[in-house]
């Protein structure tokens, strides 16, 4: 006869300081003529990376590239060219992040949106909550086996039920000198979940409790 087997699952969630924020930065131009257009976004697209530059981020990624028309109200008659460009930023140094989403603010034509707080892919904040839950799912199942007056003998089986990381929430060069006369704000790390979620079955030893019914 099989041993009798419970299935159980195990969670664990853990609230922890985020590692990295993300922020957009986007610059615009437009004019009449399509040229002078794309040489002044060229020109801010450069200083915007000049002034990211100097400070210590870990990634500068640009993407998101627009270029169009913009027609007048009837007809197919430009009215102007338009164009932007986003940039998104990657820092681990939160004591310059204001700072800096203030500096580039500042900048003519630009707008700024974040930051976004997240945990590295590679977090130890994630590796601690897929062990919390293989400790849980235990003492669950050691619980279960002991309302039977039973022990758990083995392991059978555990899945993944899915680990989530959940952040809550919702990128003409310039001397760094110049920054030292410029506002700043204060922004607060957001603390972030990430839980984690098992099921596992354990095969258990005879169960007394069945045996003392009548």
């Amino acid at each position: 006869m099989a041993d009798p087997v419970v299935a159980v699952r195990g969670e664990a969630v853990r609230e922890v300081p985020p590692e990295i924020a993300r922020f957009a930065v986007t610059v615009t131009a437009r004019d009449k003529d399509r040229p002078t257009a794309l040489r002044r976004l060229s020109e801010r697209a450069e200083q915007t990376r000049a002034v990211i530059d100097s400070y210590s981020v870990e990634r500068r990624e640009s993407g998101n590239l627009q270029v169009f028309p913009e027609h007048k109200r009837s007809g197919e008659k430009v009215a102007a060219y338009v164009g932007s460009v986003t940039t998104t930023v990657t820092l681990a140094d939160f004591a310059t992040l204001g700072e800096l989403m203030l500096r580039l603010a500042d900048q003519e034509q630009t707008s700024v949106a974040g930051p976004w707080w997240e945990l590295r892919p590679d977090s130890p904040a994630q590796r601690e909550v897929r062990r919390a839950a293989i400790d849980d799912a235990i003492a669950v199942a050691r619980d279960y086996a002991a309302a039977l007056g039973a022990r758990i003998t083995a392991l059978v089986e555990v899945a993944d039920a899915g680990m989530r990381p959940q952040p809550m929430f919702a990128r003409a060069g310039m001397e760094r000198d110049a920054a030292l006369s410029m506002p700043s704000v204060d922004l607060d790390p957001q603390v972030q979940s990430v839980h984690a979620a098992i099921e596992a079955r354990f095969t258990i030893s005879t169960p007394t409790v069945l045996s003392q019914v009548d």
